[in-house]
């Protein structure tokens, strides 16, 4: 099935919020489904992309829904190895290596982080969604690192708070082409969903997309490289990448958003989720987490510290 846009305009007696006129459009589709494509960038009225669900809709204004294809997955529990850094009552951290899909989705119904937790946890299905039990944030099939699993819908609920709330701390470790314009920065870029390239995402102009927030901090300078620090104080979908892109230091490997030759023997992008910081429930102070670079990218730093 391909992925359908439909626009009409809101003929309505007053002001509605925007998920509700979808769900009333769209009876076959859920109200948390509608939900989660405005929140996901796939929604646009009078052309600008609308990613608050109580946004006011008037009369007469024009909607695009851009409704990605859905195939039906069953889940099924599957023996994979797992790196497990900390096993609580309520949460699992799992130190993810590169090229393991978080979730199932058209195109890779098994093989994922979800099937390989549901062989730890069995019980876990059906929390947070049918296709991500447990799943409270994610990271790009290429990204390694740190990520949290819920085990219970209590956990779920409490750790989504914190994210929402921007109280999780995430550090991410990137080997980038170039220099950065200064050694530590700010950037300040608003993403949405590319409109030319559906499945990717662009920076866009103000107002035109969901507000995105990113830190960085030098660590180390090579001739034609830098490792960077980054701390995304959002958690918009690509962030670090598009980010580190539309400063003119594309990270190695992401072709992407970077260069399509790949300036170094990789065959992985450059991007370690190195250390968390987050409140577990029942617990009153925050916990660190922390993931040592994988082989593979310390054997990069390596040689380009002894070229």
């Amino acid at each position: 099935m391909s992925e359908q846009v439909v626009r009409f305009e809101y003929q309505g007696a007053g002001n509605e919020r925007l998920d509700k006129v979808l769900a009333a459009h769209f009876p076959e589709h859920s109200r948390s489904r509608m939900q989660g494509l405005i929140r996901d960038g796939f929604v646009q009225v009078n052309q600008n992309v609308v990613t608050k669900s109580g946004f006011m809709v008037e009369n007469g204004m024009t909607i695009e829904v851009c409704l990605p294809s859905v195939q039906p997955v069953e889940l099924q529990a599957e023996s994979i190895p797992l790196k497990v850094i900390f096993n609580h009552p309520d949460v699992l951290v799992v130190d993810k290596p590169a090229g393991l899909v978080v979730h199932p989705a058209a195109g890779h119904e098994s093989g994922t982080l979800v099937n390989a937790v549901m062989g730890l946890i069995p019980d876990l299905e059906g929390i947070g969604g049918e296709l991500r039990p447990g799943i409270v944030h994610r990271l790009d099939k290429d990204t390694s690192g740190l990520i949290l699993i819920a085990k219970n819908e209590r956990a779920h609920r409490f750790l989504q708070d914190q994210f929402r709330l921007r109280q999780v701390k995430k550090v991410y470790l990137a080997l980038v082409d170039g220099k950065p314009p200064t050694p530590n920065g700010r950037i300040e870029a608003p993403i949405a969903r590319d409109p030319a390239r559906r499945k990717q995402m662009a920076v866009v102009s103000p107002g035109k997309g969901r507000e995105a927030v990113t830190e960085y901090f030098t660590r180390e300078t090579f001739a034609q490289h830098t490792l960077v620090e980054a701390h995304p104080l959002t958690g918009r979908t690509h962030q670090i990448r598009l980010h580190l892109a539309f400063i003119g230091c594309p990270i190695v490997g992401d072709t992407l958003y970077g260069r399509r030759k790949v300036s170094l023997a990789l065959n992985r992008h450059f991007l370690h989720a190195a250390r968390l910081t987050v409140r577990l429930p029942g617990e009153k102070q925050p916990r660190t987490f922390e993931s040592p670079l994988p082989p593979e990218l310390e054997q990069v730093l390596q040689q380009l510290r002894k070229s």
